[in-house]
């Protein structure tokens, strides 16, 4: 079996990679378990030791925007193609046709190359609660369900659901077997901060953890929804092995996650790793950046992902622990 990650050697790619290799077999679509003998991280920035060196895995820098005319691509033999690769919220918001040359055309590109390969792979599109909004007549819920509109209010939303609407046509048309799983925020990220808008829900906890002190920049009670890294890494492999039956129509299933507070994380922080490198956290209220969060659900039911038997996370505690514990 030959599997591709787009993104592979970002944070959340580099964890899937790894899990990949440590299981060395996947079910794809309800089938049996197929050993993985070829892993291929696409992304045009260093894939990370410890995955390279795995004699399963190859190294790619192709270009998803040249996908569509390249004599050769590694999505052409894939079985399966995990495609994570993305501008992230807050560069979309900065720089419109970066976020439409990467989300949008980068994502078209692939597809169009996955349907002419005629192996109908499996295509799992990390996808992002980002797609839900509120508009004057289409008010956000207090509890987004599978049932619920979406109506993206940020450039990075609305590229993440043309995409899924993409995906669902090139299923609907046989072309290849989509299926897209909208992401909470993850949290906590290891490394360094990015350009998303939901970067500080990592940020308050990992910077003071290292020493760092670290910028807030919503108010302490404005709730988010986040999930763990497992529990993303587990959402996205079980869209790659649910049975057709089991996942249903190409339609993007919502990721469970957990409601928390910037005031609740900072205190799970304080009791765990004490009151002075909770006092780490600074409080300066980014207009620009709360907009788009406060536009964000925070609390969602998806009886899909639960009948797939994904799970939130236990609580806010045992996300920090873990993180914690990964850094040690």
């Amino acid at each position: 079996m030959h599997v591709v990650v787009t993104g592979g050697a970002g944070f959340l790619g580099t964890r899937l990679c790894r899990t990949l290799l440590t299981n060395s077999a996947l079910s794809v679509a309800g089938a049996p378990e197929v050993r993985i003998d070829r892993l291929t991280v696409l992304d045009r920035t260093a894939t990370v030791p410890d995955v390279l060196d795995d004699s399963r895995v190859a190294a790619s820098t192709a270009d998803l925007l040249d996908a569509g005319s390249a004599d050769r691509h590694p999505v052409d033999d894939a079985d399966v193609v995990f495609h994570l690769a993305a501008a992230v919220s807050g560069e979309c918001e900065l720089d419109f046709d970066l976020g439409m040359r990467t989300n949008l055309d980068g994502t078209r590109a692939l597809l169009h190359r996955c349907r002419a390969s005629r192996r109908t792979p499996v295509v799992v599109f990390a996808s992002s609660l980002a797609v839900f909004g509120s508009a004057a007549g289409y008010p956000l819920p207090p509890v987004v369900t599978d049932q619920t509109l979406p109506v993206p209010q940020t450039s990075y939303g609305i590229q993440k659901l043309v995409c899924e609407q993409l995906l669902a046509d090139y299923t609907r048309k046989g072309f290849l077997r989509g299926r897209s799983v909208r992401l909470p925020t993850v949290s906590v990220r290891p490394g360094r901060p990015n350009t998303a808008a939901s970067s500080y829900l990592s940020a308050i906890i990992r910077e003071p953890l290292t020493g760092q002190r670290a910028e807030c920049p919503v108010a302490p009670d404005v709730p988010a929804a986040i999930c763990s890294p497992d529990r993303a890494i587990g959402g996205l492999l079980r869209a790659a092995t649910a049975g057709p039956d089991e996942w249903g129509p190409p339609i993007a299933v919502n990721l469970p996650a957990i409601t928390v507070t910037a005031a609740q994380m900072v205190s799970a922080l304080g009791e765990i790793a004490g009151a002075d490198v909770a006092a780490l956290v600074d409080w300066h209220r980014d207009e620009a950046l709360a907009s788009i969060i406060e536009g964000w659900p925070s609390r969602v039911r998806s009886d899909r992902a639960t009948r797939l038997g994904l799970q939130p996370d236990e609580n806010l505690e045992a996300i920090v622990r873990a993180h914690i514990g990964e850094m040690q």
